[in-house]
């Protein structure tokens, strides 16, 4: 399966056609964006250690029944996807306070949620990436049925599921991540994207060291060396 034309470039990501028109290829670069891209960056590596980490978790739950755009990896850098349409939303699942939550809401970091927070984000970047509710996904025309906004939610929640209990066996704790789903040409709604360190919070379960991209927001050090540590984790 070689790779053909681009077809997009994101920011952890660059997407390339291939010979067959329902499969694309995705390329894990090494760049570091934070801050709706006001802050950049770039380590060697990291691009390979997020597409490693990704194989893992998406066939870590095709195994537990979650619909993912996940064929196979071909490399170390590039894996090869189902072609869809990504729907607009960021869908985020958060199980202990941090970040924008803590901002918003005045709830301390590290407080453990009294129940799992599914949040929509319209996917704009010029529009900061605001944070929507099912009424304004209508109003949007993002989806056209109630059903597709239920659906997103129970698939994030069985997804935290998945990963929370597997997260926790290698001693993290699964703090929030940032799902992005898609249609295939059936019509057919199926998780998209990547699950890494770069769209996961992922904390110590002892020390409650942070070992993902925060590490980059906040300056605490080395990407690579807590991503390496995320990967000989799961890999066990």
């Amino acid at each position: 399966m070689l790779k053909q034309q681009m077809l997009y470039e994101g920011k952890g990501k660059k997407l390339f056609a291939t010979d067959d028109m329902d499969l694309v290829i995705a390329e894990f670069k090494d760049d570091l964006t934070a801050f709706n891209a006001e802050k950049k960056g770039n380590e060697a590596g990291k691009g390979e250690l997020n597409c490693q980490i990704s194989t893992i978790l998406f066939e870590l739950l095709e195994k537990n029944g979650i619909k993912t755009h996940f064929v196979k990896r071909l490399d170390v850098q590039n894996m090869l996807c189902k072609k869809v349409s990504i729907i607009p939303i960021e869908v985020v699942v958060r199980n202990i306070a941090t970040g924008s939550l803590t901002k918003r809401l005045g709830i301390p970091e590290g407080n453990v949620l009294s129940q799992t927070l599914v949040e929509f984000y319209y996917k704009d970047d010029a529009l900061g990436d605001p944070l929507i509710n099912d009424e304004h996904c209508k109003i949007l025309s993002i989806v056209s049925d109630d059903r597709d906004l239920e659906f997103l939610k129970s698939q994030a929640r069985q997804v935290n599921a998945v990963l929370k209990d597997f997260f926790d066996l290698k001693n993290l704790r699964l703090v929030d991540f940032k799902l992005e789903f898609g249609r295939d040409k059936d019509g057919h709604i199926i998780l998209a994207d990547e699950i890494s360190p770069d769209s996961c919070r992922l904390w110590d379960k002892q020390t409650n060291e942070k070992l993902d991209k925060d590490r980059f927001r906040q300056d605490l050090g080395s990407v690579k060396v807590a991503y390496e540590e995320v990967l000989k984790r799961i890999s066990k």
